[in-house]
């Protein structure tokens, strides 16, 4: 059975600029046992990040790459939205960005999936 089979994660802006809301989706179809849930954002070539501002229609203030969630804080969910910001500028016209959610099971990754959008230079 394929990862996406039993993660998935979706994006719904494929391009976004500098301050604008990027609105992401994860579906869990998972049965196996885990502890935690991992969101991670990647700007190639940068050090900036993405923020996350709202989980589960619940402002939070989270200023890093990484948002982890415990098992227990889900709550039985298996759909989690989040929205996340960043202010990175490309150098160019744009930029590469990779989101990554991955299931955790005693400190080792069991599944993961990918989405890619681009941050563009707004004028």
């Amino acid at each position: 059975m394929r990862a996406q089979d039993h993660i998935s994660l979706s994006l719904s802006e494929s391009s976004l600029g500098a301050g604008e809301e990027l609105h992401g989706t994860v579906v869990i179809n998972y049965s196996g046992r885990f502890d935690s849930l991992v969101i991670n954002s990647q700007i190639e070539n940068s050090n900036d990040v993405f923020s996350y501002s709202s989980l589960n229609g619940k402002k939070i203030k989270h200023p890093y790459a990484r948002l982890s969630i415990f098992k227990a804080e889900l709550e039985g969910r298996t759909v989690i939205e989040f929205t996340a910001i960043t202010n990175h500028v490309p150098a160019g016209d744009h930029s590469n960005i990779k989101f990554r959610v991955s299931i955790i099971q005693e400190h080792k990754e069991v599944i993961s999936d990918i989405a890619y959008l681009k941050v563009v230079k707004r004028v």
